[in-house]
């Protein structure tokens, strides 16, 4: 407790802090509309289509710039999105084909681009290898400024389009027909999810990012059948994931942070399937006994 009291005090892992907590909340709610949507493994392969363009960025100006790697991520996000989306249209094969296409090609580049930026002189300094289970522990003042201040921004837009985004994820075609510009909406969106996905990459790793979209949505789903709430509950969810599994992996600057955040977002989970008030399982088996006992009671069966 001592330990986890100086660090507190720490300004660098005060800003870490709020930068997983915003982060966290940002995946949360996007999660939310990407479960909804049926798009969940979109944000597995953009996180996975986001370690070449960061190579790329790295291996162009030659030095770990943030800025340049969350672009080069941003780009090669995009494009695989996009890719994904493309395929599922204009071809036979289904998402979820098209995504595994995709998610294992780039990725399988990725790789390839990490072993020859390893490579060169500067290469083993890079630590861009950080990038593949994340590590907030070790990020700059200026890095965490720059991704909380994204996330930020991110869960503002979102606030900003909430009703039009609620439209098109239940009836597009009504959308349409009231003249909104769903193609315009439906791009914007995809964008918020492959720029939320980008700036959680350094925290989370592209491994472990999708998880941290999609788990606190999961969770959320069981506790609530309300669209404003399931986004508010699965947000909180996902903040407080983000600020326990940093707590945890800044005992130790060697420790990964992704897998701690998932496994706080997945205990959550665990939490939520048994014990939500609707929908929990263990909830559900006492409520069913106890209206079985209520209807034993009236029979006159049990005292």
């Amino acid at each position: 407790m001592e330990q986890i009291g100086q660090m507190l005090l720490a300004a660098n892992t005060q800003w870490v802090l709020i930068g997983t907590l915003l982060l966290g909340l940002a995946s949360g709610i996007l999660g939310s509309f990407a479960l909804l949507r049926k798009q969940s493994l979109i944000g597995d392969a953009v996180a996975h289509a986001a370690l070449p363009g960061i190579c790329i960025g790295f291996m162009l100006t030659g030095e770990r710039s943030l800025i340049i790697l969350l672009i080069g991520a941003t780009v090669t996000g995009l494009i695989a999105a996009y890719c994904i989306q493309y395929i599922a249209s204009a071809s036979i094969l289904k998402e979820d084909t098209a995504i595994c296409l995709i998610l294992s090609t780039f990725f399988g580049v990725g790789i390839v681009l990490l072993t020859k930026v390893q490579q060169m002189p500067s290469g083993n300094k890079s630590g861009l290898d950080s990038f593949i289970f994340g590590q907030a522990a070790g990020m700059v003042s200026s890095d965490v400024k720059l991704m909380a201040g994204a996330a930020a921004l991110l869960l503002m837009v979102t606030i900003i389009f909430f009703k039009e985004f609620k439209l098109i994820t239940f009836d597009a075609e009504f959308a349409k027909g009231l003249g909104l510009p769903v193609s315009a909406l439906n791009f914007l969106f995809m964008t918020l999810l492959v720029a939320v996905v980008v700036i959680g990459i350094q925290a989370v790793g592209v491994i472990l990012m999708a998880a941290l979209l999609i788990t606190p949505a999961i969770s959320a789903r069981y506790w609530t059948n309300s669209l404003s709430k399931l986004v508010i509950i699965s947000g909180i969810f996902g903040a407080i994931s983000g600020v326990i599994g940093t707590l945890i992996s800044s005992l130790d600057r060697g420790i990964p942070t992704g897998p701690f955040i998932v496994v706080t977002a997945t205990i959550i989970f665990f939490i939520s399937i048994l014990f939500a008030p609707a929908r929990g399982i263990i909830t559900l088996k006492i409520k069913r006994r106890m209206t079985n006992q209520k209807l034993l009671r009236e029979q006159g069966q049990v005292k």
